[in-house]
């Protein structure tokens, strides 16, 4: 992918690195990104805008275009991240359920997501119900959950990992 345009946003964990082609948004990372020379598009103008929405507790789901290269396979697990609701975990047990003998490579696929937040890879957790390895740290994990369930006033204010 060939991204040619950026905008970062500034978020309660930290900034957020929009990369886009002409056509969709191919990453959202924590990590720092060589943005010199590029511009913002409307199309990361637009996520920028719906991440601080959902930031401020505005937006549960994203509507703007997005496409990260990746096999087929992963293509597959992104999209089924992408189906978990708002406010809701999973296991990867329960995740993989439907192919149990492929849960290494579900978990690796997911950790290879780069489109974090809008392919909400956060939403998965360990059987036991203990928050497991998330990109952008463990940390993040947690508010993120947290936020969510605050925002759809599910379950416990705080959640115990």
């Amino acid at each position: 992918m060939d991204q040619k345009y950026c905008s970062v946003v500034k978020s309660p964990v930290g900034e957020i690195t929009i990369l886009a082609d002409d056509v969709a948004v191919n990453v959202i990372t924590f990590a720092e990104r060589e943005t010199a020379g590029l511009t913002e598009n409307e199309i990361t103008k637009t996520a920028a805008q719906q991440l601080k929405s959902y930031f401020e507790g505005d937006l549960k789901e994203f509507t703007f275009p997005i496409h990260q290269s990746g096999t087929d396979f992963q293509q597959q697990v992104w999209h089924n991240l992408s189906k978990i609701p708002y406010a809701e975990t999973v296991s990867y047990a329960k995740f993989s359920a439907h192919q149990p003998l492929a849960i290494r490579a579900i978990a690796a696929a997911n950790g290879k997501n780069n489109i974090a937040i809008v392919v909400p890879c956060h939403r998965v957790i360990g059987s036991d119900g203990k928050l497991v390895g998330y990109a952008g740290g463990l940390w993040r994990k947690q508010w993120l959950l947290q936020h969510e369930r605050e925002v759809a006033q599910k379950g416990q204010t705080e959640l115990k990992f």
